[in-house]
């Protein structure tokens, strides 16, 4: 009898503490890689993650109850640690076929950035790809570009001459110091870096436009569970009228179509392909 009511008491105590935890076990935390984006990705002057495209992560993540781990990283690390599993996020471009079948994009389009081929005012457009036989152009160090566009880089027919610089700003200053005759960059941040400057618009032709996504690593656990969550949590916020704030940073209209449903599985739309930034 004794032996009893220690059992049932032991058994009270397990369920008063089951009962007073919390009903959902705690989600894991995921991790976020980025590289410098601006203004959709990049570190601020307090080392935090910051930048319209973060700040809608960490907006679904909070709503959808995942705690969230920042890591600006080199491309090639992202995208390795994409293939691998080890981060779980990326806010980037559809389309890298390094990527294909290796990852899950949102279902929801948040953002668009094009990549273009800039030159001083006083530059006529060049016509493609012959005005860039032996021109000089410069490109931002660690980025990948348009397959078409670097089929005209590594062709040796055309002569080009590559010079990179770490960063935006300085590719800019190079552009107007002569340093170089074209330089190919994406819109986003060249337009961020020329108002900081306060340089002038620049002419430019556009190569290719790019929508941005929500890109979930297939090999971390729970992938399609996660994603799925984050596109409900877009889903119930933008139906509250809770990310106008967010969506105009990206340049999305609030009223741009709902994401689709998840596909399933091996569906083609399941995986990027193409290129990106």
């Amino acid at each position: 009898m004794r032996m009893l009511r220690l059992f049932l008491l032991l058994l009270c105590t397990l369920l008063s503490n089951a009962a007073m935890a919390s009903p959902e076990a705690a989600k894991r935390t995921l991790v976020v890689a980025y590289y410098d984006f601006p203004p959709l990705s990049y570190t601020d002057t307090q080392g935090q993650a910051t930048g319209a495209a973060i700040e809608m992560v960490r907006r679904l993540g909070k709503h959808a109850g995942y705690p969230l781990h920042f890591r600006q990283l080199p491309s090639a690390r992202v995208y390795q640690g994409l293939l691998d599993g080890s981060i779980d996020i990326w806010p980037g471009a559809l389309g890298k076929p390094e990527l294909a079948g290796h990852v899950l994009p949102s279902q929801a389009v948040v953002g668009h950035t094009e990549l273009n081929l800039y030159r001083r005012p006083d530059t006529l457009p060049p016509r493609l790809p012959d005005d860039l036989r032996e021109r000089e152009l410069i490109l931002i160090q660690g980025y990948t570009y348009w397959q078409t566009a670097t089929a005209i880089l590594g062709d040796p027919n055309l002569k080009v001459q590559m010079h990179t610089t770490s960063n935006h700003e300085s590719a800019l200053q190079m552009l107007f110091k002569q340093r170089g005759d074209y330089l190919l960059d994406y819109s986003a941040p060249v337009n961020a870096a020329r108002k900081a400057l306060q340089l002038p618009e620049l002419p430019y032709t556009t190569l290719y436009r790019l929508d941005l996504s929500i890109i979930f690593s297939r090999l971390a656990p729970d992938a399609e569970q996660v994603r799925a969550e984050f596109d409900q949590a877009f889903l119930e916020l933008r139906a509250a009228g809770e990310l106008q704030e967010e969506l105009e940073a990206l340049g999305v209209s609030a009223d741009a179509p709902a994401p689709l449903p998840v596909p399933v599985t091996g569906h083609p739309a399941s995986s990027a392909s193409g290129n990106g930034p």
